[in-house]
Order: structure tokens, then sequence, then C-alpha cells
């Protein structure tokens, strides 16, 4: 009698940690810590205007040219575009696949009313689609020009940055996602923390408030950007 032939194949070990729910945590977190990283330097870049235009245009200029000559002109800041697009990606969906299995792992009926979602779940869910729209917002407004109000100049990010925070929608859209996105931090920090392991009983209360500093300091960074352009700090 012929042996019956199997053509299943047991999935990857990527496949299968990808598949848990530990392991979808874990890709969050990651992820998390590469665009806290960026965020971080982008602040800190972002905070340059106030030292004029020549000083932010040239930083910006830089950017462009970090690595060379061993880089080609832009690779390096291509290579972490693309980083962070595979962090924002893979931090999305890992969020929005827990989100589901969640809801999946309810009980269809309840005797009682169904509790509601905790206020930080409420938080990062509605924080995180904010980002998201402003995301693309942001690129069509400062990297590409699509939506950039009074006319976009290439090469003069200094007159751009100027151009949008002279709008009041500019600002509001602005000023609502860091918000969003201290929030965000706030929460989503300590969650990091106790995913990869670094949290403990002894350590929460230290995490929470390097957590709340660090949303504090962020969220006061990029706010500083538009709140100096509507009192002609920056103009």
């Amino acid at each position: 009698m012929a042996l019956a032939t199997r053509t299943d194949r047991r999935p990857s070990m990527a496949r299968t940690v990808w598949d848990s729910s530990v392991g979808k945590k874990t890709v969050m977190a990651v992820s998390g810590v590469i665009m806290l990283l960026y965020l971080v330097a982008h602040v800190i870049g972002n905070l340059k205007i106030f030292f004029g235009a020549g000083e932010f245009n040239h930083y910006a200029h830089w950017l462009r040219t970090v690595g060379e000559p061993f880089m080609h002109y832009e690779w390096t800041l291509w290579l972490v575009r693309i980083v962070l697009v595979a962090a924002v990606i893979a931090h999305a969906t890992s969020a929005y696949q827990l989100s589901r299995r969640d809801i999946k792992a309810r009980p269809s009926k309840y005797v009682h009313k169904k509790p509601r979602a905790s206020y930080a779940t409420r938080t990062m869910r509605w924080g995180g689609i904010i980002l998201g729209l402003f995301i693309v917002w942001h690129i069509l407004d400062l990297t590409t020009g699509t939506v950039h109000s009074g006319g976009f100049q290439e090469g003069h990010p200094y007159q751009n940055v100027v151009d949008t925070f002279s709008t009041w929608y500019g600002n509001v859209i602005y000023i609502v996602a860091m918000l969003a996105l201290g929030l965000h931090i706030r929460h989503g920090f300590w969650s990091a923390a106790q995913t990869l392991g670094v949290g403990s009983r002894t350590r929460d209360r230290a995490l929470k408030t390097v957590a709340d500093i660090l949303a504090l300091l962020l969220t006061a960074g990029f706010v500083a950007v538009p709140v100096g352009v509507m009192t002609g700090v920056v103009s």
C-alpha cells in the first residue's frame, strides 16, 4: 500500500511567532521603540527653527547628505524613511489584529451590560487613528507640498513651516495630533516595557514617571513650533 504523502508544511518560526498574541505585542513594542527614537531626534531637529532660517534650512539639507560620500545623496534619508514606514505598518497591523482578536474572544452575550473599554485602551485606539491620518497630511503638506498652503518652496523648509502654521487649520491639525501623540507615548511606553520584560513591580512607578516626562517633553517640543509661529517668535 502506497504511503500517503503529506503536502502540509509546518509554519516557519517567524510565522508562528507572528500568529501568537505575544509575538504581535512584541512587534508592537519593538516598532514603537523605533518610532519613539525617531521622534526624539525629530523634535530636536524641529527646535532648530528657533535659531533662524539659515540654521533650520542647513539642518534640512544636512539630512539629505548624511553619510556622503559613502552614501549617495538622500540614500541615508530614504533608508530612515523605509525603516519608519515598515515600523508604522508593523505597529498598525499588529495593533489592529490584536484588537480584532480581543473582540472575537469576548462572549457574544453578556448577562450584564458589556463593560466599557478602559480609558487607556480607547485612548490608544483613537490616538492611533488620529496619528495615522496626521502622518498622511504631514507628508502631503511639508514633504510633497501637495496640500501645502501659500505655495510650497522646494529647499526652503523654514518658509514652508511658517506657511503651514500661519493658517488656523494647520495649527489645529498639528496641535491635536501632538496631544494624541503625547497620550499615545504615555500609555505605550509603559506597555512596551511590560511586553519586553523591562517592567516589574519595583520598576513600574519609575517607568510610569519616565513615560509621563517623555510624553510631556515631546508634546511640548513639537507644539512649541506652531506656538512660535503664532506668537511671532518664528516668522
